[in-house]
């Protein structure tokens, strides 16, 4: 019995060994591969996470940088371009509008033309009529009741002068002598006191006259004792009766609106009997 008991315990004692040494070599062997795999460190690795999101967000914002930025330029040519679409529309408009007033000045031109050529037409017979005006104007005023002569005469003269003036129109020498005869019209129907140069016994005097229209001419001396007419029948200057000076004094003081008007007796032509 001693012998068996003592030959398994040297069987146990070798499978002991045998299994220990199996474990050693495992947990040797475990070992070498725990030396062999190295495990990152968590941190780095957090670390590397972070900055890999960070680089993304400053990616990310980047981007919506540039898309906002397109965006906004986007906008910009939006509105440049709309703005050209109106100004282009105004073009338009404003071309239709110079393309009408084209039309007209071109019809305003062929109109004018026209004119011209009958206005040349015209102008060939106008310029006759004024110069027989001119002088048909000299002679009434030679033929009138003699009042402001040289102002008339001047009047006159004035207008000769521009016939021969080539800078002046035609139509501003008709205006002209329309204007001269006018006024000639007017003197028929005004009263007028003035100083003026008569010829009395031989001796230039200076005296007052009164023309009332065309129908009487009558003058007086400064010192009142000398007092004519013109006498349109003889065409000559007459003096006039004593009674007449108050009259004429007082018409003197009429026409210069130094009192108001009166009836006064004046001489005057007789009117005419039709045979």
């Amino acid at each position: 019995m001693y012998p068996f008991i003592k030959k398994y315990f040297s069987l146990s004692l070798v499978l002991v060994i045998a299994i220990n040494l199996v474990y050693s070599t495992r947990s040797i062997a475990q070992e070498d591969n725990i030396e062999d795999i190295v495990l990152p460190d968590p941190v780095e690795i957090l670390s590397d996470s972070l900055f890999v999101q960070n680089d993304s967000t400053i990616d990310s914002k980047g981007s919506q940088e540039k898309i906002t930025d397109l965006s906004v330029e986007t906008q910009e040519l939006l509105g440049e371009y709309r703005l050209v679409l109106q100004q282009i529309d105004r073009l338009i408009a404003y071309n239709d509008y110079v393309e009408r007033l084209i039309t007209d000045q071109e019809e305003q031109i062929v109109d004018i033309n026209r004119q011209l050529s009958d206005f040349a037409l015209i102008e060939r017979g106008i310029v006759p009529l004024m110069l027989e005006s001119i002088e048909t104007l000299d002679r009434f005023i030679d033929l009138d009741v003699p009042f402001l002569l040289e102002e008339r005469k001047d009047r006159v003269n004035r207008l000769r002068v521009i016939m021969n003036e080539s800078d002046i129109t035609v139509s501003e020498k008709f205006r002209q002598i329309m204007d001269a005869y006018q006024i000639e019209t007017s003197l028929g129907s005004d009263i007028e006191a003035y100083t003026g140069f008569l010829e009395i016994d031989g001796e230039n005097r200076q005296v007052d006259f009164l023309r009332i229209g065309r129908t009487s001419l009558t003058y007086q001396s400064p010192d009142q004792n000398e007092t004519g007419f013109w006498n349109k029948q003889t065409q000559q200057w007459e003096d006039l009766p004593r009674k007449y000076t108050d009259y004429v004094k007082e018409g003197l003081r009429i026409a210069k609106k130094q009192i108001t008007p009166d009836l006064i007796q004046l001489p005057v032509e007789a009117p005419k009997v039709m045979q």
